[in-house]
């Protein structure tokens, strides 16, 4: 079947929640992908920072294989050896403890949620996030998203969050009452523009939660697993947070979330007070068991840092030629956003399409950057062909 008509099959049946590209992608290898009608597509979205190994990644795909012949799924009524084992690799690996594991993002923002008023003294239950902020889109991670956008058509949102403005220690601070708990952010918004938030502004977070005795929580859904160039933003940022929430790439397509915390914290939770069907599935884990394997050998999360620097450089030449179009490049490791002038960013969706009939794949994020997510094996050469299109794009709306 072409393009058009699996679109038809797909437009009969399913409730109408995105706004998608007119093709029908099915195949993948590395950082292309493939459509019903045989065109290719140059990712630089990795399916938004899951496919960090590229598509159909051998060992990944082989562990999939593997595990699928041997056991599919047991509840968490059972141990299993793929969950344990992923799950030693991520504690080894981290400042956390311990590790509870679900299906997403949104999941696991939620088990924080959960888990940091439990771990507080009664009364205390709100959280404070940032304007610009993703959480996720259940309802009390979206209500936890710092965008009234997210919000519209959902309210009544459940009470006890409370948004303070993006890099402003001294309101945050202010924010802070008698019925706090925790403090959520990203290291670096994604969905919010490509914004990574200042080290010292991290730092200061982290001392307001030493202070007033609240727990720090980052998301790291977007940010973490190779992306900014370690395992995890933090450890490039050097403020250690109380707990961590991870999904995306853990799993390099297998949908899977997990929240990670030290010990004291995690005693919160007892059984009977969270839990996830399908959380930590025994083939979703053996591939997450190659995924951090694989960034943990020898020079690959260097070669994240290097390639960014290559990407982040090409994007400012851009910027350098086309002034009125681009300005700021900002972002860590192979997460950067080329941000538009104001003149031009309301053509961001326009560009971003010109890149699509280019067959290279990008987006817009929080209205106003261009977003560049390839999978960490992106190559230089492959670097240089979407500048050499955008490049092209600009000069012809220029």
């Amino acid at each position: 079947m072409n393009n058009n008509e699996l679109i038809a099959r797909s437009n009969r049946v399913f409730i109408n929640t995105y706004s998608r590209y007119p093709v029908a992608m099915v195949e993948g290898e590395g950082c292309r992908l493939k459509d019903a009608d045989g065109r290719e597509y140059l990712d630089f979205l990795a399916g938004i920072a899951v496919c960090s190994l590229g598509h159909c990644h051998p060992a990944v795909t082989e562990a999939i294989r593997e595990q699928a012949g041997r056991l599919l799924h047991v509840s968490n009524l059972y141990h299993t050896v793929p969950q344990t084992e992923l799950a030693e690799l991520l504690i080894a690996n981290s400042f956390a403890d311990r590790i509870f594991m679900c299906n997403s993002g949104a999941e696991a923002n939620e088990a924080a949620i959960k888990l940091a008023r439990k771990y507080s003294p009664a009364g205390k239950y709100e959280i404070i996030s940032l304007e610009g902020s993703f959480h996720g889109r259940t309802l009390a991670a979206v209500t936890a998203t710092g965008q009234p956008r997210f919000h519209e058509g959902f309210e009544p949102l459940p009470e006890g969050f409370v948004y303070a403005p993006f890099g402003d220690l001294g309101v945050l601070e202010n924010l802070i009452s008698a019925q706090t708990c925790a403090i959520l952010c990203e290291p670096l918004q994604g969905e919010g523009g490509v914004r990574p938030l200042a080290r010292e502004y991290l730092a200061g977070i982290r001392a307001l939660c030493d202070k007033h005795q609240l727990l720090l929580i980052f998301d790291e859904v977007q940010v973490g697993m190779g992306r900014t160039g370690s395992l995890f933003a933090y450890e490039q940022l050097g403020i250690v947070p109380d707990i961590i929430t991870l999904a995306k790439a853990l799993a390099n397509g297998l949908p899977i979330g997990a929240l990670l915390t030290t010990e004291a914290v995690a005693a919160a939770f007892t059984p009977g007070s969270h839990a996830s069907t399908f959380g930590g599935n025994p083939v979703v884990c053996a591939a997450g068991k190659v995924v951090v394997e694989t960034m943990l050998a020898d020079g690959f999360l260097d070669g994240v840092k290097a390639k960014g620097k290559y990407l982040a450089g090409k994007l400012a030449g851009l910027a350098s030629r086309y002034p009125k179009i681009a300005g700021e490049v900002r972002g860590m490791g192979l997460i950067q956003g080329l941000l538009l002038t104001p003149e031009y960013v309301a053509r961001g969706a326009e560009i971003v399409n010109k890149l699509f009939e280019a067959g290279i794949l990008a987006n817009f994020a929080g209205n106003v950057a261009l977003r560049f997510l390839p999978p960490l094996i992106v190559t230089e050469e492959e670097i240089d062909r979407l500048a050499e299109a955008l490049d092209e794009i600009f000069g012809e709306i220029s």
